[in-house]
C-alpha cells in the first residue's frame, strides 16, 4: 500500500514549505540513526521521512503525488506496470519508466548512469552517513544581539560576521526582548545539495536608567515642586525623542501618573503607531529656608490646617 507522505511528516495536505521544513527537521533529528544506535527501526523511519520530504518539497513531485498517490509509475491506480496512460495530453507508456519521468520531470529523474531514480529516492547511492547520501537542509542558528532602549526606539544596525563576510542587519524600531530578526540562508550549510538554514538574531534590550518599559508603554519620573503641585502649572517632560511640555493639574499628589498619549515606544512593524508615556510625579520641597521663608510656610500651614 503506498505510503501517505503527509502522515509520515505529520502535516496536513495544505502544509506550506515552511511547515514541511520544520516537520522534516524535527523528525530527521529525532530518528537519525546516530541518535538511535540501539533502535533498528529508526533507520527505516529515517528513510521514510527523507523520502516523504524529498517528494513533498518538490512542487512537481508533490503535484504528481497529490494527483496519483505516488511518484512511482508502478504505483499508479490499478497497480499498472505497463500500457498507456494520458498525462497532460501526452500518451505515456508505463512500461517505459524513463519515458514517464522524461515527460513529467523533464529528465530530472535520471541518475548519472542514465537509470531512473524510481520514487525520487532521496538517498541516491550508498556512501556517506549510515550508507546513505542523504539530502538534508542546514540547521537554523540563533545569536543574541543586545541593544539599548533608545536604539529600540529608533531602530538599530548591527554587523554580524559570517566566516570571511560581514553582514549588515537592521533591527526594526519597537524591537523588544525576544524579537527575532531572520537572515535567510545564513545558517548552517545543507548537506548534499540541501538548502542552508537561517540565522535568527534574538534581541535583548538593556534596561534604561531613565525609562521603564511595559510592552509599548514607557514610564519616567518627573520632579515637580510643591507649589506647582498645589497650584498647577507646566513642566518639561523628557521622552526618547525630544522633551515636551506637560500641564500639571492643581492639587497633584506625589506618585500620580500623568499620561502622554502616543509618546511611548513605536509598535513593532506598525509604522506610525506608538504606545503611551506615563510621567510619574515626584513632589520636591525646599531643603533650606530662611527665617522669613520659614515664617511664611508656618503661616501657610496654620492657614491650611485651620480649614
Amino acid at each position: 500500500m503506498p505510503k501517505n507522505y503527509y502522515e509520515v511528516l505529520g502535516v496536513s495536505k495544505t502544509a506550506d514549505e515552511n511547515e514541511l521544513k520544520k516537520a522534516y527537521r524535527r523528525l530527521a533529528k529525532k530518528f537519525h540513526p546516530d541518535a538511535n544506535p540501539n533502535d533498528p527501526t529508526a533507520e527505516t523511519k529515517f528513510k521514510e521521512i527523507n523520502e516523504a520530504y524529498e517528494v513533498l518539497s518538490d512542487p512537481e513531485k508533490r503535484q504528481m503525488y497529490d494527483r496519483f498517490g505516488t511518484v512511482n509509475p508502478q504505483g499508479f491506480p490499478g497497480g499498472a506496470s505497463g500500457g498507456q496512460y494520458t498525462y497532460n495530453g501526452q500518451n505515456v507508456d508505463f512500461g517505459d519508466l524513463s519515458g514517464i519521468f522524461e515527460t513529467i520531470f523533464g529528465g530530472r529523474g535520471r541518475g548519472r548512469t542514465g537509470s531512473v531514480n524510481v520514487g525520487g529516492n532521496p538517498f541516491g547511492g550508498f556512501g556517506g552517513f549510515g550508507g546513505f547520501n542523504t539530502v538534508m537542509s542546514g540547521q537554523d542558528l540563533e545569536q543574541t544581539v543586545t541593544i539599548s532602549l533608545r536604539e529600540a526606539y529608533t531602530g538599530a544596525t548591527r554587523l554580524v560576521s559570517k566566516g570571511d563576510r560581514t553582514v549588515r542587519v537592521n533591527i526594526p524600531a519597537g524591537a523588544k526582548d525576544g524579537t527575532r530578526v531572520r537572515l535567510a540562508g545564513e545558517g548552517e550549510p545543507g548537506q548534499n545539495g540541501g538548502a542552508p538554514g537561517d540565522l535568527y538574531l534574538v534581541v535583548k534590550v538593556e534596561p534604561d536608567p531613565q525609562f521603564t518599559r511595559e510592552g509599548d508603554d514607557l514610564t519616567t519620573d518627573v520632579k515637580v515642586d510643591m507649589f506647582t503641585a498645589m497650584l498647577g502649572g507646566e513642566i518639561e517632560v523628557p521622552t526618547l525623542g525630544r522633551s515636551i511640555k506637560m500641564k500639571i493639574p492643581p492639587g497633584t499628589q506625589s506618585g500620580r501618573k500623568l499620561r502622554l498619549a502616543g509618546k511611548g515606544m513605536p509598535v513593532l512593524r506598525q509604522p506610525g503607531k506608538h504606545g503611551d508615556l506615563y510621567a510619574r510625579v515626584l513632589i520636591t520641597v525646599p531643603e533650606k529656608l530662611t527665617d522669613s521663608q520659614r515664617a511664611l510656610v508656618e503661616q501657610l500651614r496654620t492657614s491650611l490646617n485651620s480649614r
